[in-house]
């Protein structure tokens, strides 16, 4: 009987597949923010197309990720500081919308904003590792885009 009670508890404390990225951004967390909040910004570096209502509640929507559309509903916005929104793929079983969550903080530090982003709920660790490299190549495109450069065609790593 405790050993079954010491793998409940082990199971309950076991780390759940979890994507960190850091990474400096050389431009102010408000110009960040927009570069993640507004959809015209947003095309810059991620995606062909994207509808965002900017309210918990409301609608995060990218299309053309390598053919693929992302759809999630915002639980955070807090201007300039915070996003948290559910994730997820459009026609994807395993990684469906509003399946995983996205936390994006934004800290101003040294003359910048250090961008702090927490991809949780995703359900075995080849997802994690898919979108640990996705997170990856986009986020180096939205630290040129933020600085007003352009990070190119996204070609984004197999």
């Amino acid at each position: 009987m405790n050993q079954q009670v010491a793998s409940q508890a082990k199971a309950q404390t076991a780390e759940p597949f979890i994507v960190r990225r850091e990474t400096q951004i050389a431009a102010p967390p408000a110009t960040v923010f927009a570069f993640l909040t507004d959809p015209e910004k947003i095309v810059s570096w991620m995606g062909t197309e994207a509808e965002t209502e900017m309210h918990p509640g409301g609608l995060y929507l990218l299309k053309g990720i390598h053919g693929r559309a992302a759809r999630g509903t915002f639980r955070e916005v807090v201007p300039v500081h915070r996003l948290a929104y559910t994730f997820g793929w459009d026609g994807s079983e395993e990684v469906p919308p509003g399946s995983s969550l996205i936390e994006i903080d934004l800290i101003e530090r040294d003359g910048g904003t250090l961008l702090c982003m927490t991809h949780s709920g995703l359900p075995t660790a080849a997802q994690c590792e898919s979108h640990s490299t996705g997170w990856a190549h986009y986020l180096a495109r939205l630290t040129l885009s933020a600085v007003g450069r352009d990070p190119g065609p996204d070609v984004r790593p197999k």
